[in-house]
Parts: C-alpha cells; sequence; structure tokens
C-alpha cells in the first residue's frame, strides 16, 4: 500500500504526495458554492505532477531511491541519487499564498559537465466533489497557454470558469500538452541546462490557483516575484514559532508538530470562491467522512491543539461557528455554509460550542468576546435548544445519536450530561447575566450521581453509559466521548471509588473492545472495532502516562499522523485515514500529559 506525506496552506491541501514515486496525485481547495471540497486528480497510470530528472535523455532518478524527510516538520523533501546526480526536492505551500512551490536541486558530482533536463510531467484525468462521498465532475477540463508568460494554463468550466491553477517556474522552460477524448490531458514542463562538474543547478517551478486563469497565472507570478527564498523563509518562520520541543525526544517533537500542522491546515481552510475561514473534519479526500462540518470534531478535538499554537486562529475559528454554523448547533453534521448534512441530534454537539468558547476566554481572558451579538445569540440558542431536551423529572438531558454518531441505545448519556454540567458551570462564572446557570449545574451533577451510577453483583459502583430513567442502563464507552475524561472535565477525582471502578470494567480484559492483551491495549467500539487514537489521547488527559508513551513509541497509524483507529497488534492504521480533528486531540492530549 502507498504511504504518502500530505502538506499544504490554508488554500491549498497536497493530500497525496506519494512516497515511493514522489508525484503529487490530487490538489484540493475548499469551495463555498460547492459547499465542500474540489479534489483535481491525476490517472491510475500517473499522478498529476510528477518531479523527474533527465541525463542525456533517459531518466536519471529512480524512485525507488527517495529518501524522506520533512523540514519543520511539516514542508516534505526528499533526497535521491543514482551514479553522479544528487536530486532535493523540497515541496512547499507557502503561508498566506494561493498556491504551492516545488524546488528542484540536481548537483552534479563527477569531473565532466552534463546536459540534464529537469521537469514537472503529469496528467490532470478527472475533477471530484467531495463530501463524505467523493463524486466525479461533469464540466469540461481545458488546457491553453498563458497570455502571462509562455506557460500553461489549466481551467474547468461548468458553463463558467470554475477554477484554474497553473504553473510557472523562475528559469527558461519549455512545455506541451495533450488533450485527450476522454477528457484528460498530459503535459510536460521542462528546463534544459547543462551543469558544470561539481555544480549545482536549481529550478522552482510555481503553481498558482484561482478561480480561473487570470487569478491562477497571477497567484503563481506573486510567489515568482517575491522570490524562494523569500517565500521559504516566511513559511518557515511561520512554521517555527509554532513548533513545540520535547527535550530528548526527536520522536515525539516530530510526531507532535507534524500532527499539529496536519491538524491547522487540513481542519480549517479558506475557501476559493468567498475567501472565509471554515471548519471541516479533513481536506483529504482519504478520510471517509471528509469536508464536512461537525461541531464535535473542530471544537472539541481540532480547537483546542489549535488555542494552543494560535490563539489569533482559534478566535477567527469561533466566528465562524457562532456566525455561519450557528442556527444548526446540534445538528449532527453540516456542510460548510451551514445547511444541514446529515439529520440527527447529538448533546455533545449542542455544547461543543460552549466548552470551546470557555476555553478560548479561560486561555486569552479575552471576556470581550461575549459581547460579540454572535457569540450573544449562539448561547441563547443553546441554553434554548437545551431546554427542549430536558427529562420531565430531573436535570438530566437526552440525545438520539452518540458520540460516534451511531443511534442510542438508551437517551440519557453520562458522558454527554457531564458535558452539559461541564459547560454550563463555566459559564456562570464567564459573566454576570449567566450566574443563574451555576444552580442548574448543581442539579445537573446530582442528577448524574443518582441516575447515572448503577452497581455490579457485587455492590461496587460504577457510572453506566447510558440510562432511560426506568432502571435500564448499559455498559459501555466510546473514544469519541469516553467515561475515562470525568476527571479531566473536573466532574470527579481520578481517585473516585465510581470513577476508578467504571475505568477497570471497560479496560478489563472481560469488555470485548478494551483490546487489554493486545500490544496496543486501547479501548476501541463497534463503529470501529479497533483500538482508536481518540482513546490513546483520552488516556493521556487522565493521566495514564508511561502507558501511552510506550504505545506512542509502536504505533505508525497512517504513515506518522492521526487516523481513526489502527490494527491492535501491527499499530498500523486500520480504519480512518487523515483524520484531521483527531491529530488535533492527539496534540493537544501530548502536549497537555508530556510538555
Amino acid at each position: 500500500m502507498d504511504k504518502y506525506l500530505p502538506t499544504g496552506n490554508d488554500f491549498v491541501s497536497l493530500p497525496r504526495i506519494n512516497e515511493r514515486t514522489g508525484g503529487i496525485e490530487d490538489i484540493t481547495f475548499l469551495y463555498m458554492a460547492a459547499k465542500g471540497l474540489i479534489d483535481i486528480r491525476g490517472s491510475e497510470s500517473a499522478p498529476l505532477i510528477q518531479p523527474y530528472v533527465h541525463l542525456n535523455g533517459d531518466c536519471a532518478i529512480s524512485p525507488a531511491c527517495l529518501a524522506w524527510t520533512r523540514l519543520d516538520d511539516w514542508l516534505p523533501q526528499s533526497t535521491a541519487q543514482l551514479g553522479s546526480l544528487e536530486l532535493k526536492t523540497l515541496y512547499i505551500p507557502p503561508i498566506d499564498e494561493r498556491g504551492f512551490a516545488i524546488q528542484m536541486t540536481v548537483h552534479n558530482t563527477s569531473e565532466s559537465a552534463k546536459d540534464v533536463v529537469i521537469g514537472l510531467n503529469g496528467c490532470w484525468a478527472s475533477s471530484w466533489h467531495c463530501v463524505n462521498e467523493d463524486k466525479p465532475l461533469s464540466g469540461k477540463a481545458t488546457c491553453f497557454r498563458s497570455g502571462w508568460n509562455s506557460s500553461l494554463i489549466f481551467e474547468y468550466h461548468a458553463g463558467f470558469p470554475m477554477f484554474a491553477f497553473a504553473p510557472m517556474a523562475d528559469a527558461q522552460t519549455d512545455s506541451s500538452f495533450t488533450c485527450s477524448d476522454d477528457g484528460s490531458i498530459t503535459y510536460d514542463l521542462f528546463h534544459h541546462c547543462t551543469i558544470a562538474a561539481d555544480g549545482t543547478a536549481s529550478v522552482v517551478f510555481y503553481w498558482g490557483l484561482g478561480f480561473e486563469e487570470v487569478a491562477a497565472a497571477t497567484s503563481a507570478k506573486e510567489m515568482l516575484r517575491q522570490t524562494f527564498d523569500v517565500e521559504l523563509t516566511k513559511t518557515r518562520t511561520w512554521l517555527q514559532e509554532r513548533r513545540v520541543t520535547f527535550n530528548g525526544d526527536a520522536k515525539l517533537t516530530q510526531l507532535y508538530n507534524t500532527n499539529l500542522f496536519f491538524c491547522m491546515f487540513f481542519s480549517t481552510g479558506i475557501t476559493l470562491d468567498t475567501e472565509e475561514l471554515v471548519l471541516v473534519t479533513s481536506r483529504s479526500p482519504r478520510y471517509y467522512v471528509s469536508a464536512a462540518y461537525w461541531d464535535r470534531d473542530s471544537l472539541l478535538w481540532s480547537f483546542p491543539a489549535i488555542l494552543d499554537a494560535d490563539p489569533k486562529r482559534a478566535k477567527e475559528m469561533l466566528s465562524y461557528v457562532f456566525g455561519r454554523q450557528r442556527r444548526n448547533f446540534g445538528i449532527h453534521s453540516r456542510y460548510i455554509d451551514g445547511t444541514v448534512l446529515e439529520p440527527g441530534f447529538e448533546l455533545d454537539e449542542l455544547v461543543a460550542p460552549l466548552l470551546a468558547l470557555e476555553r478560548y476566554i479561560n486561555k486569552t481572558d479575552d471576556k470581550s468576546i461575549l459581547n460579540d451579538s454572535d457569540i450573544a445569540q449562539g448561547i441563547s440558542l443553546i441554553l434554548n435548544r437545551l431546554r427542549q431536551h430536558e427529562a420531565a423529572s430531573c436535570r438530566l438531558y437526552d440525545t438520539f445519536l452518540q458520540p460516534t454518531d451511531d443511534e442510542h441505545v438508551y437517551p440519557y448519556i453520562t458522558y454527554d450530561n457531564v458535558l452539559v454540567w461541564k459547560a454550563l458551570k463555566d459559564l456562570a462564572q464567564l459573566a454576570p447575566q449567566y450566574a443563574h446557570l451555576e444552580k442548574t449545574a448543581d442539579e445537573i451533577k446530582d442528577a448524574i450521581m443518582t441516575h447515572c451510577v448503577q452497581k455490579d453483583s457485587a455492590g461496587k459502583p460504577y457510572f453506566g453509559w447510558s440510562i432511560d430513567l426506568n432502571g435500564s442502563h448499559d455498559v459501555y464507552d466510546e473514544p469519541p466521548g469516553s467515561l475515562q475524561l470525568l476527571p479531566f472535565f473536573d466532574f470527579c477525582s481520578p481517585t473516585d471509588e465510581i470513577y476508578r471502578n467504571t475505568v477497570a470494567m471497560i479496560r478489563s480484559p472481560e469488555y470485548k473492545y478494551s483490546f487489554a492483551n493486545s500490544p496496543i491495549n486501547e479501548i476501541g467500539c463497534p463503529h470501529a472495532p479497533h483500538p482508536w487514537i481518540l482513546s490513546l489521547a483520552n488516556s493521556l488527559l487522565c493521566g495514564r502516562v508511561e502507558h501511552c508513551r510506550a504505545i506512542l513509541e509502536k504505533i505508525s497509524m497512517d504513515n506518522g499522523i492521526a487516523c481513526e483507529s489502527v490494527d491492535e497488534v501491527t499499530g498500523y492504521c486500520t480504519t480512518g485515514e487523515a483524520f484531521a480533528t483527531c491529530a488535533g486531540f492527539l496534540c493537544h492530549s501530548i502536549r497537555e500529559a508530556l510538555l
């Protein structure tokens, strides 16, 4: 199975840089009018963009000899050598630019000059619309020569120009292209040069993205004018200002930072057509529910890590949430424009905006945000909607869907009600107009302790997963909303007897999804019956530090990036590749527990 080294910036994602070949298999970007993601793809036999070097007409670099590192834990760079030529290829999506660049540097180690061709070729085979499911677009792909230079323009029409992308280089290049009857376009973009003995040649290919040809070409031209060194320095400075170093642990440092940047650039992004910041599960089509919005995923998982790294970006996230997404708070999933994608009420999603808001204020002490009309209206809407789900006999709140988005067994879930308690208790401390919620929070805790605490056959108390207020409950746990986190939310002490009994039950070998006797002994659930990375993050947050360190040493996940679940023996990804919001929650838990 191929492995990938994703990278990206706010505007463009490169989700599939193939580790074996160095080829860029696709480019994705967010599009508000399409309510999701557009994916420009190569073919099965040829990637969208393939770097190459030719010596005397023959391919001088074999994909099998590529060795990879990440500059500042985010920018992929490969090195390769065949005979007397050394090639270094660096992929950089510059900060604040609508595009990306590929720098190819060839060093001639021989004692004689070499005639070399440095280039890119590839195939634009198809274009796709991605929101959970991937569906091909039915418009027309075109290619023509740019009026802005002698290079190429690739443009897509659906009655009018919908998007375009275009290359420019910082050296003299030649190009060719062919439009096939099946709608695919193949191209070649190349630079001829003679490299002296012990000499070096370098070419930077800039790719701009835009609504149509002028926007795409000038996006490339802007990077060209700024120069590669300026763009690289700006981008590296941005990354280094947000990187975290774990002293003496290079592997953990790389894992943390790569997942942090993957979270920042794949769980958020700026739309091409309206230039709005939006939040999504993942900008990679490799994730099985890509490019849609979940309150829980964005606000409970990715938001804490982004707040740790960039409070300004976190505030922009809240503006989007309490703006476009406000009217459908608590609904299962939505499109990026705020309209409903999948209906179904989820209690954890309803209170997630409150928990993120409180976390932001506690981190920044910026209480002025409460004066924003969107924020005030959002709080009021959540409190009103919460009352609609209150039990008639006590202060417990029902949900239709569990944190996995699967249907509940019983309507009152302990974990979800702890989130409600936490949200109202903290909100009561933020401003006088919410002080009355302190009493409501106390009543919620009393209701949880009265109705959600059960006893086993030996009389030991524990928290049931869900109840129906008629005497029924289940023993269960879900990594997306685990009972392990109750001390993390300050609901109880880690030494509390009820809590300890609960954790012992769900981590015991007798519990079907504990994986207690496996090398990767973390909790799963029927939604994905393998150990979850979210469960590993939960364990970090509830103090199982050495246990988690040992697992972090073993797991590969999705080539070093967080996924939904991993094989309980090998630690390789089993479900949910390129899970951007999970990457954020893993980072936050590592930072809280190990920094």
